[in-house]
């Protein structure tokens, strides 16, 4: 699959904390692009950086200098606000501990982004289940996160993320609380939506989780030390026809 215009465009962004007197820096001077369609993996040791920078992709923090600018929006100096209704519309966002709420239905865990973004009942049950049925789980949809295996869980947490029809998935460590065979079921699915064009960016400590990308950064001390394009790992034919 060809790649399209930059979705993501960092321009020498840094970040600083004042922790106990001392000034942190998380970040320094880290510039890249990120093309739409593509499925990028950052790793790095604790404190290396990589956190701090999906938090300024996900619009969940600013940086303290340098530009960022997502879909051609610069979101770097927005408001709380509209850094809030950024997130609901263009990004979707996986996590380790998949976030469900407990006592709710999958269906209904997968309705919350549309309730934020005021979207009618009705509409929302429809889009609910189509994304349900898009990550294979149309018919467990009452079921409560209790009643679901984790890679299940995650998958309802997926179809969270695409219900709003973002156009892009932001993944920290998607399969860092999932067995070996759950987790290829997780990266088999995120593969494929990216297959389907969706631009998916994943934080992760695992060489194996990183192998299905098809680009690899490696952060250390806040900078990019590695920034390599790669062939995407895949299963061998059989071994997906067995699954």
């Amino acid at each position: 699959m060809s790649l399209g215009e930059p979705l993501l465009v960092a321009r020498d962004l840094a970040k600083t904390y004042t922790m106990g007197g001392q000034t942190v820096h998380a970040l320094r001077g880290v510039s890249l692009d990120i093309a739409e369609g593509d499925f990028v993996a950052i790793m790095g040791a604790s404190g290396s950086g990589k956190s701090t920078l999906m938090n300024i992709l996900g619009c969940l923090d600013h940086p303290s200098t340098g530009s960022y600018q997502l879909a051609g929006e610069a979101v770097d100096a927005m408001s709380a606000d509209a850094l809030a209704s950024i997130r609901n519309r263009r990004i979707g966002f996986v996590f380790q501990q998949f976030n469900l709420l407990p006592r709710t239905s999958a269906l209904e865990n997968v309705e919350l982004p549309m309730v934020y973004a005021h979207v009618p009942p009705v509409e929302r049950h429809r889009r609910a289940l189509r994304s349900l049925q898009r990550v294979g789980l149309g018919e467990r949809s009452g079921h409560t996160p209790a009643e679901l295996s984790g890679g299940q869980q995650q998958r309802v947490a997926i179809a969270r993320a695409l219900v709003n029809n973002p156009r892009l998935i932001l993944a920290d460590e998607p399969t860092g609380a999932l067995d070996s065979q759950t987790s290829e079921d997780i990266m088999r699915l995120l593969a494929e939506l990216n297959e389907q064009g969706m631009t998916v960016v994943l934080v992760t400590h695992e060489s194996d989780i990183a192998a299905w990308a098809r680009r690899r950064l490696v952060f250390r001390d806040g900078r990019v030390l590695e920034d390599v394009e790669q062939v995407p790992y895949r299963p061998p034919a059989e071994a997906q026809a067995a699954a």
